[in-house]
C-alpha cells in the first residue's frame, strides 16, 4: 500500500467526515465548534452571513490585540514592593572609624618636604607676598620637577574669546622688572588679598605680566574647552579680579601639547586638588606596611570601648587600611568570631567609643577636614567610607540611633541582581579581603581594570590586580591626564554600570544623629586628666577638646522594615486574563482552543496529503516526457537486440561469398506470451490466481 492510501485512511479515521479539501474542513469545523461566531456564518442567509462574518472577524482581532498586550505584560517582568515590619532580635552591625586624616604629619613630612615648599611658595605668589617676602628668596631653591609634572596655572578670562594661560612660577622667573611691577602693583590690594584667598582676588599684579614670551594662549592648548563660568566673586572683589581662574594643567606627557585643565571656582580647591594628584604620586611609591606604621595606631586612636555592659578595647578591633582615611578600625565585623547580638535597643545597651584624632598633628594641605570618619554596615563587606561615611566632630558627643531596613529583590528575570557576584563579568579586586560582594566594590574595580588597561598603571585609591604597580610621575608621567580624562569619560561610566549588578538581598542601616558639647567646661579638666594618665601614664595633660570625640550608636528600637519584591504577573495572570478576554469577545473556552488546535492539525495533513499528490504526478509527467508513446514491451526490447546468427536460413535466396555461413543453434522463445503489466491493474488476489 503506497504512502498517500495510507495518509488518507488515517486522516478518515481521524476526522470520520470533515472532509479532504480545505473547504469542506472550514465548513466542518464552523458547523462543529462551541465558539459562538463561526456557527452563524454558515447557518444564517446571505446578509446576517455578511454580517457575522464581519462581527466574527472584529471581536477575534480584538481577542489576539489583547492578548498581544497580556503576554507583553507578562513578559516585562514587573514586580511589586511590600513593606512588612518585624520584631527581632538583630545583629549589631559592624562599625568602622577612621581619622580625617590619613597619616600623621611627622611620621610623612620627610617624604612631603618638597611638596610643602611648592605649596607654600605657589601660595606666596598667589597671595601677593608683601616686598621682600617673596619665594625667590628661598634657600635652598625649590625644586620645580614636581611644579612642572603637574602645574598649576591662572587663566585670565579677560577676553573670553583669546584667554590667556599664565604658569605661577614661569611668570616671574623669566623677567628681571617682572618682580617689581608685581610689587608695585599689589600696594593697594594686599589686605584684600590677605582677608580672602580666593582665586577670584588673587591675580591683580599679574595683569601687567603678560609679555609674549611669558605667556601661552589658552587657543594653542587642547582640551581646553571645559572651563567653567566664573562664580559670582566676594563682594570686596572688583569686577577685574572675577576674571581669574586657577586651574591645574594635565598634559599626556611632559612638554606636550596635549593638556586639558581642571577649573575650580576657589583657589582652595585647586590647591587641595593638585596637593591631593601629588602626594598619591609620592605615597605610592611607599611599601604597604609603611603606610600602616605611618598611620593612626589603634592603641592611639581608641582610648575607651564599652559594649553594652561589656568593657572592651582596641584589642577588640579589626585594623584595615584604607587609602584615603589610612588605618581604619571595625567592630563586630565578624571575620574571625560570630557577630554580637544586641540584646535591648537603647542608647545604654549599644556600643560607647572615645576617640583621640590627634588633630594637631594633622598633615595641613592634605585634610582640610577635623574629625572621625565612620561607617556602619554589614558583617563582612568592605567599608566604603568616602561614599556612605558620615563625620562626627572633635569636641562634641555624637549619638546615632539606628533603625534597620532590609532589602529583597527577586532574581532574573525580574531584576538584574546577583546574589554573590559569580555572574558579574568584572574581577572583584576587593576579594583579597575575604569580603562579600557590593556593588561600590565592583564600581572600583571595573574602573581600576580600565585605569590599568588605558593607562598602563593601577590609582593608588583602589586594590591593584595582581602584576601592576600603581601610577607615580616618574614611571608614568601622564598617568594623572589620563585619569582625568577617564573619570570623566561617560562611555567608560556606563560599561561598568551595565556590567556591574545590586545584590538581590541587602541590609541598610538608617540613622539619627544628634550631637552635643563634650566634655562640658565644668568636667573637662578631669575628664582630660584621666584619659591622659590612661593613654600616656602622665600626669600632664595631653589631650584636647580639638582631638576628642564621644561616639553612642545604638538601636532605636527592634522594629525593622523588611521591604520584599513580588512578581506584578504570575503565569496563573496570565491564563486567567487570557480566558477572560476569549469568553468575554468569543464565548470561547479552552476546549474551543482545543477544536482550533485540531483543524489546524487536520489542514496540515491535508497539505501534506496534496504535497505527495503533486509529487507523484511531477514523477509521470516525467515518465510521460521521456516515453511519448506507449511503454515497450519485453519481446520488442528483445528483438531490437537478437543475434542474426539465431535467425532461421532462408533457403530461397541464393548465398553471398561475403556472409559467414549460418551457425547452428537454438531459436529465442517468444516472449510475447510474457507481457509485464502495470502494477495498478494487479489486484491484491493476483498472485493467488496465477497459482
Amino acid at each position: 500500500m503506497n504512502l498517500k492510501k495510507y495518509l488518507v485512511r488515517a486522516l478518515h479515521r481521524l476526522q470520520k467526515g470533515p472532509g479532504y479539501t480545505y473547504k469542506e474542513l472550514l465548513v466542518w469545523y464552523c458547523d462543529n465548534t462551541n465558539t459562538h461566531g463561526p456557527k452563524r456564518i454558515i447557518k444564517e442567509g446571505p446578509k446576517k452571513k455578511l454580517m457575522w462574518f464581519f462581527l466574527t472577524l472584529l471581536f477575534a482581532s480584538l481577542v489576539f490585540w489583547q492578548w498581544g498586550i497580556l503576554i507583553n505584560t507578562y513578559l516585562s517582568y514587573n514586580v511589586t514592593s511590600s513593606l512588612s515590619i518585624g520584631f527581632k532580635t538583630m545583629k549589631f552591625p559592624a562599625v568602622t572609624v577612621c581619622n580625617a586624616n590619613p597619616f600623621k604629619y611627622s611620621e610623612v613630612k620627610h617624604l612631603l618636604k618638597e611638596l610643602d615648599r611648592l605649596i607654600e611658595a605657589a601660595l606666596e605668589r598667589i597671595l601677593q607676598p608683601v616686598p621682600g617676602n617673596s619665594s625667590e628668596n628661598i634657600s635652598p631653591p625649590l625644586d620645580l620637577r614636581l611644579w612642572n609634572q603637574i602645574p598649576l596655572v591662572l587663566i585670565d578670562e579677560h577676553d573670553k574669546d583669546n584667554p590667556i594661560i599664565l604658569d605661577i612660577f614661569e611668570s616671574n622667573q623669566t623677567a628681571a622688572g617682572n618682580q617689581s611691577a608685581a610689587d608695585d602693583q599689589t600696594t593697594a590690594d594686599n589686605q584684600t588679598a590677605a582677608e580672602n584667598q580666593t582665586a577670584a582676588e588673587i591675580q591683580t599684579a599679574f595683569n601687567d605680566q603678560t609679555a609674549a614670551d611669558n605667556q601661552t594662549t589658552l587657543g594653542n592648548e587642547t582640551s581646553v574647552g571645559n572651563q567653567t563660568a566664573a562664580p559670582p566673586a566676594p563682594a570686596n572683589t572688583t569686577s577685574e579680579e572675577k576674571k581669574y581662574k586657577l586651574a591645574v594643567k594635565l598634559c599626556s606627557h611632559q612638554g606636550s601639547e596635549n593638556c586639558t585643565y581642571r577649573n575650580f571656582s576657589s583657589a582652595a580647591q585647586a590647591v587641595t586638588e593638585w596637593y591631593i594628584l601629588q602626594s598619591t604620586s609620592i605615597l605610592s611609591k611607599v611599601p604597604l606596611q609603611e603606610r600602616i606604621r605611618m598611620g593612626y595606631q589603634a592603641e592611639d586612636m581608641i582610648l575607651a570601648c564599652l559594649y553594652g555592659a561589656e568593657p572592651c578595647n582596641y584589642k577588640n578591633f579589626t585594623q584595615i587600611y584604607h587609602p584615603d582615611h589610612g588605618n581604619c578600625y571595625i567592630f563586630n565585623w565578624g571575620m574571625d568570631e560570630e557577630a554580637l547580638n544586641s540584646s535591648n535597643p537603647g542608647a545604654e545597651f549599644g556600643l560607647k567609643l572615645i576617640l583621640d584624632i590627634s588633630q594637631q598633628d594633622y598633615i595641613p594641605y592634605l585634610s582640610s577636614a577635623a574629625g572621625a570618619r565612620l561607617m556602619l554596615h554589614q558583617q563582612k563587606s568592605f567599608p566604603f567610607l568616602k561614599d556612605q561615611g558620615i563625620y562626627a566632630m572633635a569636641g562634641t558627643e555624637t549619638s546615632i540611633g539606628v533603625l534597620v531596613d532590609e532589602l529583597e529583590r527577586m532574581g532574573y528575570p525580574y531584576s538584574d541582581c546577583t546574589n554573590n557576584g559569580s555572574d558579574v563579568p568584572v574581577k572583584n579586586l576587593y576579594s583579597q579581603y575575604n569580603t562579600s560582594y557590593s556593588i561600590q566594590a565592583c564600581l572600583r574595580s571595573c574602573f581600576q581594570s580600565h585605569m590599568v588597561e588605558i593607562c598602563g598603571c593601577g590609582h593608588y585609591m583602589f586594590p591593584l590586580p595582581e602584576g601592576v604597580n600603581y601610577c607615580n610621575n616618574e614611571d608614568n608621567p601622564g598617568w594623572a591626564y589620563c585619569y582625568s580624562s577617564l573619570r570623566s569619560s561617560i562611555r567608560h561610566r556606563q560599561i561598568c554600570i551595565d556590567s556591574c549588578k545590586e545584590t538581590c538581598n541587602d541590609t541598610q542601616y538608617k540613622m539619627t544623629i544628634s550631637m552635643a558639647d563634650w566634655p562640658s567646661e565644668a568636667s573637662e579638666d578631669w575628664i582630660f586628666h584621666i584619659l591622659s594618665y590612661e593613654r600616656d601614664m602622665s600626669t600632664n595633660v595631653t589631650l584636647d577638646r580639638n582631638g576628642i570625640i564621644k561616639l553612642n550608636i545604638y538601636f532605636q528600637e527592634y522594629n525593622y522594615r523588611t521591604i520584599s519584591e513580588s512578581a506584578a504577573t504570575t503565569i496563573v495572570w496570565l491564563l486567567s486574563s487570557l480566558g477572560g478576554q476569549f469568553g468575554f469577545w468569543m464565548g470561547g473556552s479552552v476546549l474551543c482552543l482545543i477544536e482550533f488546535g485540531e483543524i489546524i492539525i487536520d489542514s496540515l495533513w491535508i497539505t501534506v496529503i496534496n504535497i505527495i499528490s503533486w509529487c507523484k504526478g511531477l514523477k509521470q509527467k516525467r515518465a510521460q516526457a521521456r516515453y511519448p508513446d506507449a511503454p515497450p514491451t519485453v519481446s520488442e526490447l528483445v528483438e531490437a537486440h537478437t543475434n542474426l546468427g539465431f535467425q532461421h536460413e532462408d533457403t530461397g535466396a541464393p548465398p553471398r561469398d561475403e556472409e559467414l555461413p549460418p551457425e547452428p543453434g537454438t531459436p529465442p522463445p517468444n516472449y510475447d506470451s510474457l507481457r509485464v503489466q502495470p502494477l495498478d491493474a494487479l489486484g491484491p488476489d493476483s498472485d493467488a490466481e496465477t497459482e
